[in-house]
């Protein structure tokens, strides 16, 4: 173990953790030095066992030996943990670290889009989706109930930000994802689209037709407005989920998982 005690928040080895927004750690000018930051330790152990590459730990003193110490276990002797009193640490990072561990690895370039959905027979597509903890609860949602990938419009959410990893559980780690410029291009590949909305011809979840599909493109959409009346006008299919006491919608990561479970 290459262990490192931080005395100062201006010590430029541990800046990723604090100082770097998630647009900086992107790096889309540089992606190999991209990097994406990874918090807990049940977390980090989902993606070192997924091959994600570890570039740094930053630990609390008194985890080190204690819930730290199965991930550093899993690490080269060389990867630097860097270390700090508690205090020292939220500081830096600007909140208390969850059981004291944050990992740094190395970001991954995405599969294309060809290679992402081959074989692939149930998928979900986030249209627009913005807040880190609904994709984060989206693709825990995935992993467990089914979806073979999971594929992402440009103005969705990073699924790579440190939240939306952590309210994953890792799920982010284990469903292959990318990106798509628009949910209706899985047609191209054979999919068809089913948008979920509410509207006078929509469809039951429990439709045989829609379990009979061979593929399926599962399309979520915004927070507040749902999705976007062109995308439900070009779906496929529309689906709602039938509701009592005149609720008229769920939380957009409630829905995929009543979605994903019916559907897969």
């Amino acid at each position: 173990m290459k262990l490192i005690e931080i005395k100062s928040l201006d010590d430029e080895r541990v800046r990723m953790f604090g100082r770097l927004t998630d647009a900086q750690l992107r790096n889309r000018l540089n992606p190999d030095s991209a990097m994406v930051i990874v918090e807990s330790p049940k977390v980090i152990e989902v993606a070192l066992r997924q091959g994600w590459l570890p570039e740094a730990l930053l630990c609390e003193a008194r985890h080190i030996e204690g819930d730290a110490a199965g991930v550093i276990a899993m690490m080269s002797d060389d990867t630097p943990v860097y270390t700090a009193g508690r205090e020292l640490l939220a500081s830096l990072t600007g909140y208390t670290l969850t059981r004291g561990v944050l990992c740094a690895m190395r970001r991954r370039e995405c599969a294309p889009l060809e290679e992402l959905i081959n074989g692939a027979r149930r998928v979900c597509v986030i249209d627009g989706v913005s807040d880190t903890t609904n994709i984060g609860a989206i693709f825990r949602s995935a992993a467990a109930l089914g979806i073979d990938a999971v594929l992402l419009t440009p103005t969705s959410c990073d699924p790579l930000n440190r939240r939306a990893i952590r309210v994953s559980m890792g799920s982010v780690f284990l469903v292959p994802w990318g990106w798509t410029d628009t949910p209706s291009r899985l047609k191209d590949y054979g999919f068809k689209t089913v948008a979920m909305a509410l509207r006078d011809d929509s469809r039951l979840l429990s439709d045989p037709e829609l379990l009979s599909e061979p593929r399926l493109a599962i399309v979520m959409g915004t927070e507040g407005d749902g999705l976007a009346q062109a995308e439900i006008d070009s779906a496929d299919y529309v689906v709602r989920i039938p509701m009592r006491h005149n609720v008229d919608s769920l939380n957009v990561a409630a829905a995929s998982a009543v979605a994903f479970y019916a559907l897969c």
